[in-house]
């Protein structure tokens, strides 16, 4: 009888090492995804999956997924340090009434999304968010184009200090922000280069704890242009612009504090284009504060000087 539960037991350690093996094994350091795989493949370049979401689960922390050709790889959560990749082809994210990817990983964890389009048609019920990032280290989105959402297109919504990077991106007709960072604790710092902000509710929106900064780009046809507005005391929300082009919005092309805000929100500008807002060039509302340092051309706005700018340092043109 022992000799019997003996091998009884043998026989259950090695089909857990077995097992354990075989779930290492599987865990690629690169997948593949496919408009013609398989989720039950292994996700090779061979047999490569139907979805990022199918193909996550083999790929290793650190890893990459990639796409071998066009198609729609479907909403995906990250949970671990990963690239995902659709250089070369249409990667595409079809996300009607879902956010497209949500980033919920370890405060050290990175995670790099590169040539993606995030999409929800009009025929269709329009998706949450493009991108919902809860936690994580490094986020880098790297010409990634996303439209059409009810919510935002990137919501930096953290509990914890993150770092987003975005680069060469265009977020375009979203019901609320193009980027909007706000989180409860720790600081979100979003930089922004080389990207552009269409007909979206707002263009960039900073709020409690948020640390953004944008160069080089494009923020027109939204309602309000730039907004920095905290809504919750002893929070701060502060923008810098350098270098853009904020022009054709709804409402003003720059706006610091009023509406909600209840703690120092502060816009720093310089070298930028701000024309043509139906709204004023620059607004300050309650709590905001904006600091000018030369060299921004300001005209053909309503008006082009600076509304409520009591707390204003420095000379806007």
């Amino acid at each position: 009888m022992n000799k019997f539960r003996l091998t009884i037991k043998l026989l259950a350690i090695a089909t857990f090492m077995l097992a354990f093996a075989s779930l290492a094994q599987a865990q690629a350091t690169r997948t593949w995804v496919s408009g013609v795989g398989d989720d039950a493949n292994p996700c090779s370049r061979t047999a490569p999956c139907k979805t990022f979401a199918g193909a996550i689960s083999k790929t290793a922390p650190g890893g990459e997924i990639s796409a071998l050709d066009p198609g729609g790889f479907g909403a995906l959560t990250i949970t671990k340090s990963i690239s995902v990749n659709g250089e070369g082809t249409l990667a595409g994210i079809l996300n009607a009434s879902v956010n497209g990817i949500i980033i919920n990983a370890a405060t050290t964890d990175n995670i790099v999304l590169r040539n993606i389009s995030i999409y929800a048609p009009a025929s269709a019920s329009q998706g949450l968010n493009g991108i919902r990032v809860l936690a994580a280290k490094n986020v880098t989105v790297d010409n990634l184009t996303i439209a059409n959402v009810s919510g935002n297109g990137i919501d930096v919504a953290a509990g914890a200090n993150c770092n987003v990077y975005v680069v060469n991106s265009r977020i375009n007709n979203c019901a609320g922000a193009g980027i909007r960072a706000d989180t409860s604790t720790g600081i979100a710092r979003v930089t922004v280069k080389n990207s552009s902000f269409v007909a979206n509710g707002e263009g960039i929106s900073g709020r409690r704890n948020s640390r953004i900064s944008v160069y080089e780009s494009s923020i027109s046809f939204n309602s309000i242009g730039v907004h920095a507005e905290s809504n919750l005391a002893a929070t701060s929300a502060v923008v810098f612009l350098k270098g853009c082009h904020i022009n054709n919005n709804t409402s003003h092309g720059i706006q610091a504090g009023g509406g909600i805000a209840v703690a120092s929100s502060v816009v720093r500008i310089t070298d930028n284009l701000i024309n043509n807002n139906a709204g004023a060039g620059v607004s300050i509302g309650a709590n905001g504060s904006v600091e000018t340092f030369l060299n921004n051309e300001i005209n053909a706005n309503n008006p082009d000087g600076c509304v409520g700018c009591v707390n204003i340092t420095g000379t806007l043109n």
